[in-house]
């Protein structure tokens, strides 16, 4: 599959910039003591969140308006397949998008961004 996500109808796949950016956060529990030792220890058995931040510049209406439906479509709570860059490959997550905007230019050309945040659901 190529990189991105897909949105159906005639725009199909849409490809974000180039600029992708990925944040992993390991969710643990730490007990910190009085004389500097710590402990710590992983919350559940997929305890990396991760979340992917993708933009759309410069690109025709038809294409941010397709992207911005489908968007409202899945009103975050739907997860979707995002596919974006593994070293010299491409792995395919499942993720949510519960923020994203939009940026009017002109009649023509707009841009949109969004943040995306992997789940962990069959």
């Amino acid at each position: 599959m190529a990189l991105g996500f897909n949105v159906g109808g005639p725009i199909g796949n849409v490809v974000p910039d180039r600029n992708i950016g990925q944040t992993s956060k390991p969710n643990i529990h730490k007990i910190s003591f009085g004389d500097g030792y710590e402990q710590r220890l992983q919350k559940g058995i997929n305890n990396i969140t991760e979340s992917f931040t993708i933009s759309f510049n410069n690109r025709p209406n038809t294409e941010i308006d397709a992207i911005m439906d489908f968007l409202d479509t899945q009103a975050g709570v739907t997860k979707f397949a995002f596919t974006v860059p593994n070293g010299t490959g491409e792995r395919t997550v499942q993720v949510v998008c519960e923020d994203y905007s939009q940026t009017y230019y002109n009649t023509e050309i707009n841009s949109c961004s969004a943040t995306l945040r992997r789940v962990y659901e069959a």
